[in-house]
């Protein structure tokens, strides 16, 4: 298949905006993939900020981090990614070139804690304020229960509502999946 599914072309994303030394962010760690995939990324002179809200989560992505030898590169906060800018200092923003948030629920966890539209938007908020220019914000949107379908409609309305001097906003999707197949939304800071 030459085009990319949806995690690879996120995937991809990251791959082309963080390099040795730079700071990057998992908004959602989830199950420690991506945490995974940004401390191989930043390489020993960069670090990645990985937030949850859920213990399991973290304590996942810590064991990953571990199995993959990349725990030094990574700090874990048992927090919302809403609450990033109480915890990263604004030197160490100036050097976070990407962030990832996985949104919906904990694939494997409590279907009944789900990321919100309020808290996603604030966080994606901060990272716009305080990235640097050509900063990525990377957005994997599972739309495939109520919750989701609620935060997929407002974060398009607050998107489609960014100046474009500010950022361009760009969405991925496969238009004839059944069962509401994810999709990206890439935000590139100007």
């Amino acid at each position: 298949m030459i085009l990319k599914r949806v995690l690879q072309f996120a995937h991809s994303l990251l791959e082309a905006a963080v390099k040795e030394g730079d700071f990057a962010i998992d908004a959602t760690v989830g199950n420690g993939h991506d945490t995974v995939l940004l401390a191989s990324l930043v390489g020993d002179r960069g670090k990645v900020f990985g937030f949850d809200i859920q213990q399991i989560a973290i304590e996942t992505t810590k064991k990953r981090l571990k199995e993959s030898n990349l725990e030094q590169r990574a700090e874990l906060f048992l927090i919302g990614h809403e609450q990033i800018h109480e915890v990263i200092s604004t030197d160490e923003f100036a050097k976070v070139k990407a962030a990832i948030f996985n949104l919906g629920y904990l694939p494997g966890g409590d279907k009944s804690i789900v990321t919100t539209p309020t808290s996603t938007i604030q966080a994606v908020e901060t990272l716009l304020k305080m990235m640097p220019t050509g900063g990525i914000i990377v957005l994997v949107v599972y739309h495939g229960h109520p919750e989701g379908q609620v935060e997929r409609d407002h974060l398009l309305q607050f998107v489609k509502t960014i100046d474009q001097k500010r950022a361009h906003v760009l969405q991925y999707q496969f238009l004839n999946q059944i069962n509401n197949a994810p999709f990206v939304i890439a935000i590139e800071k100007q």
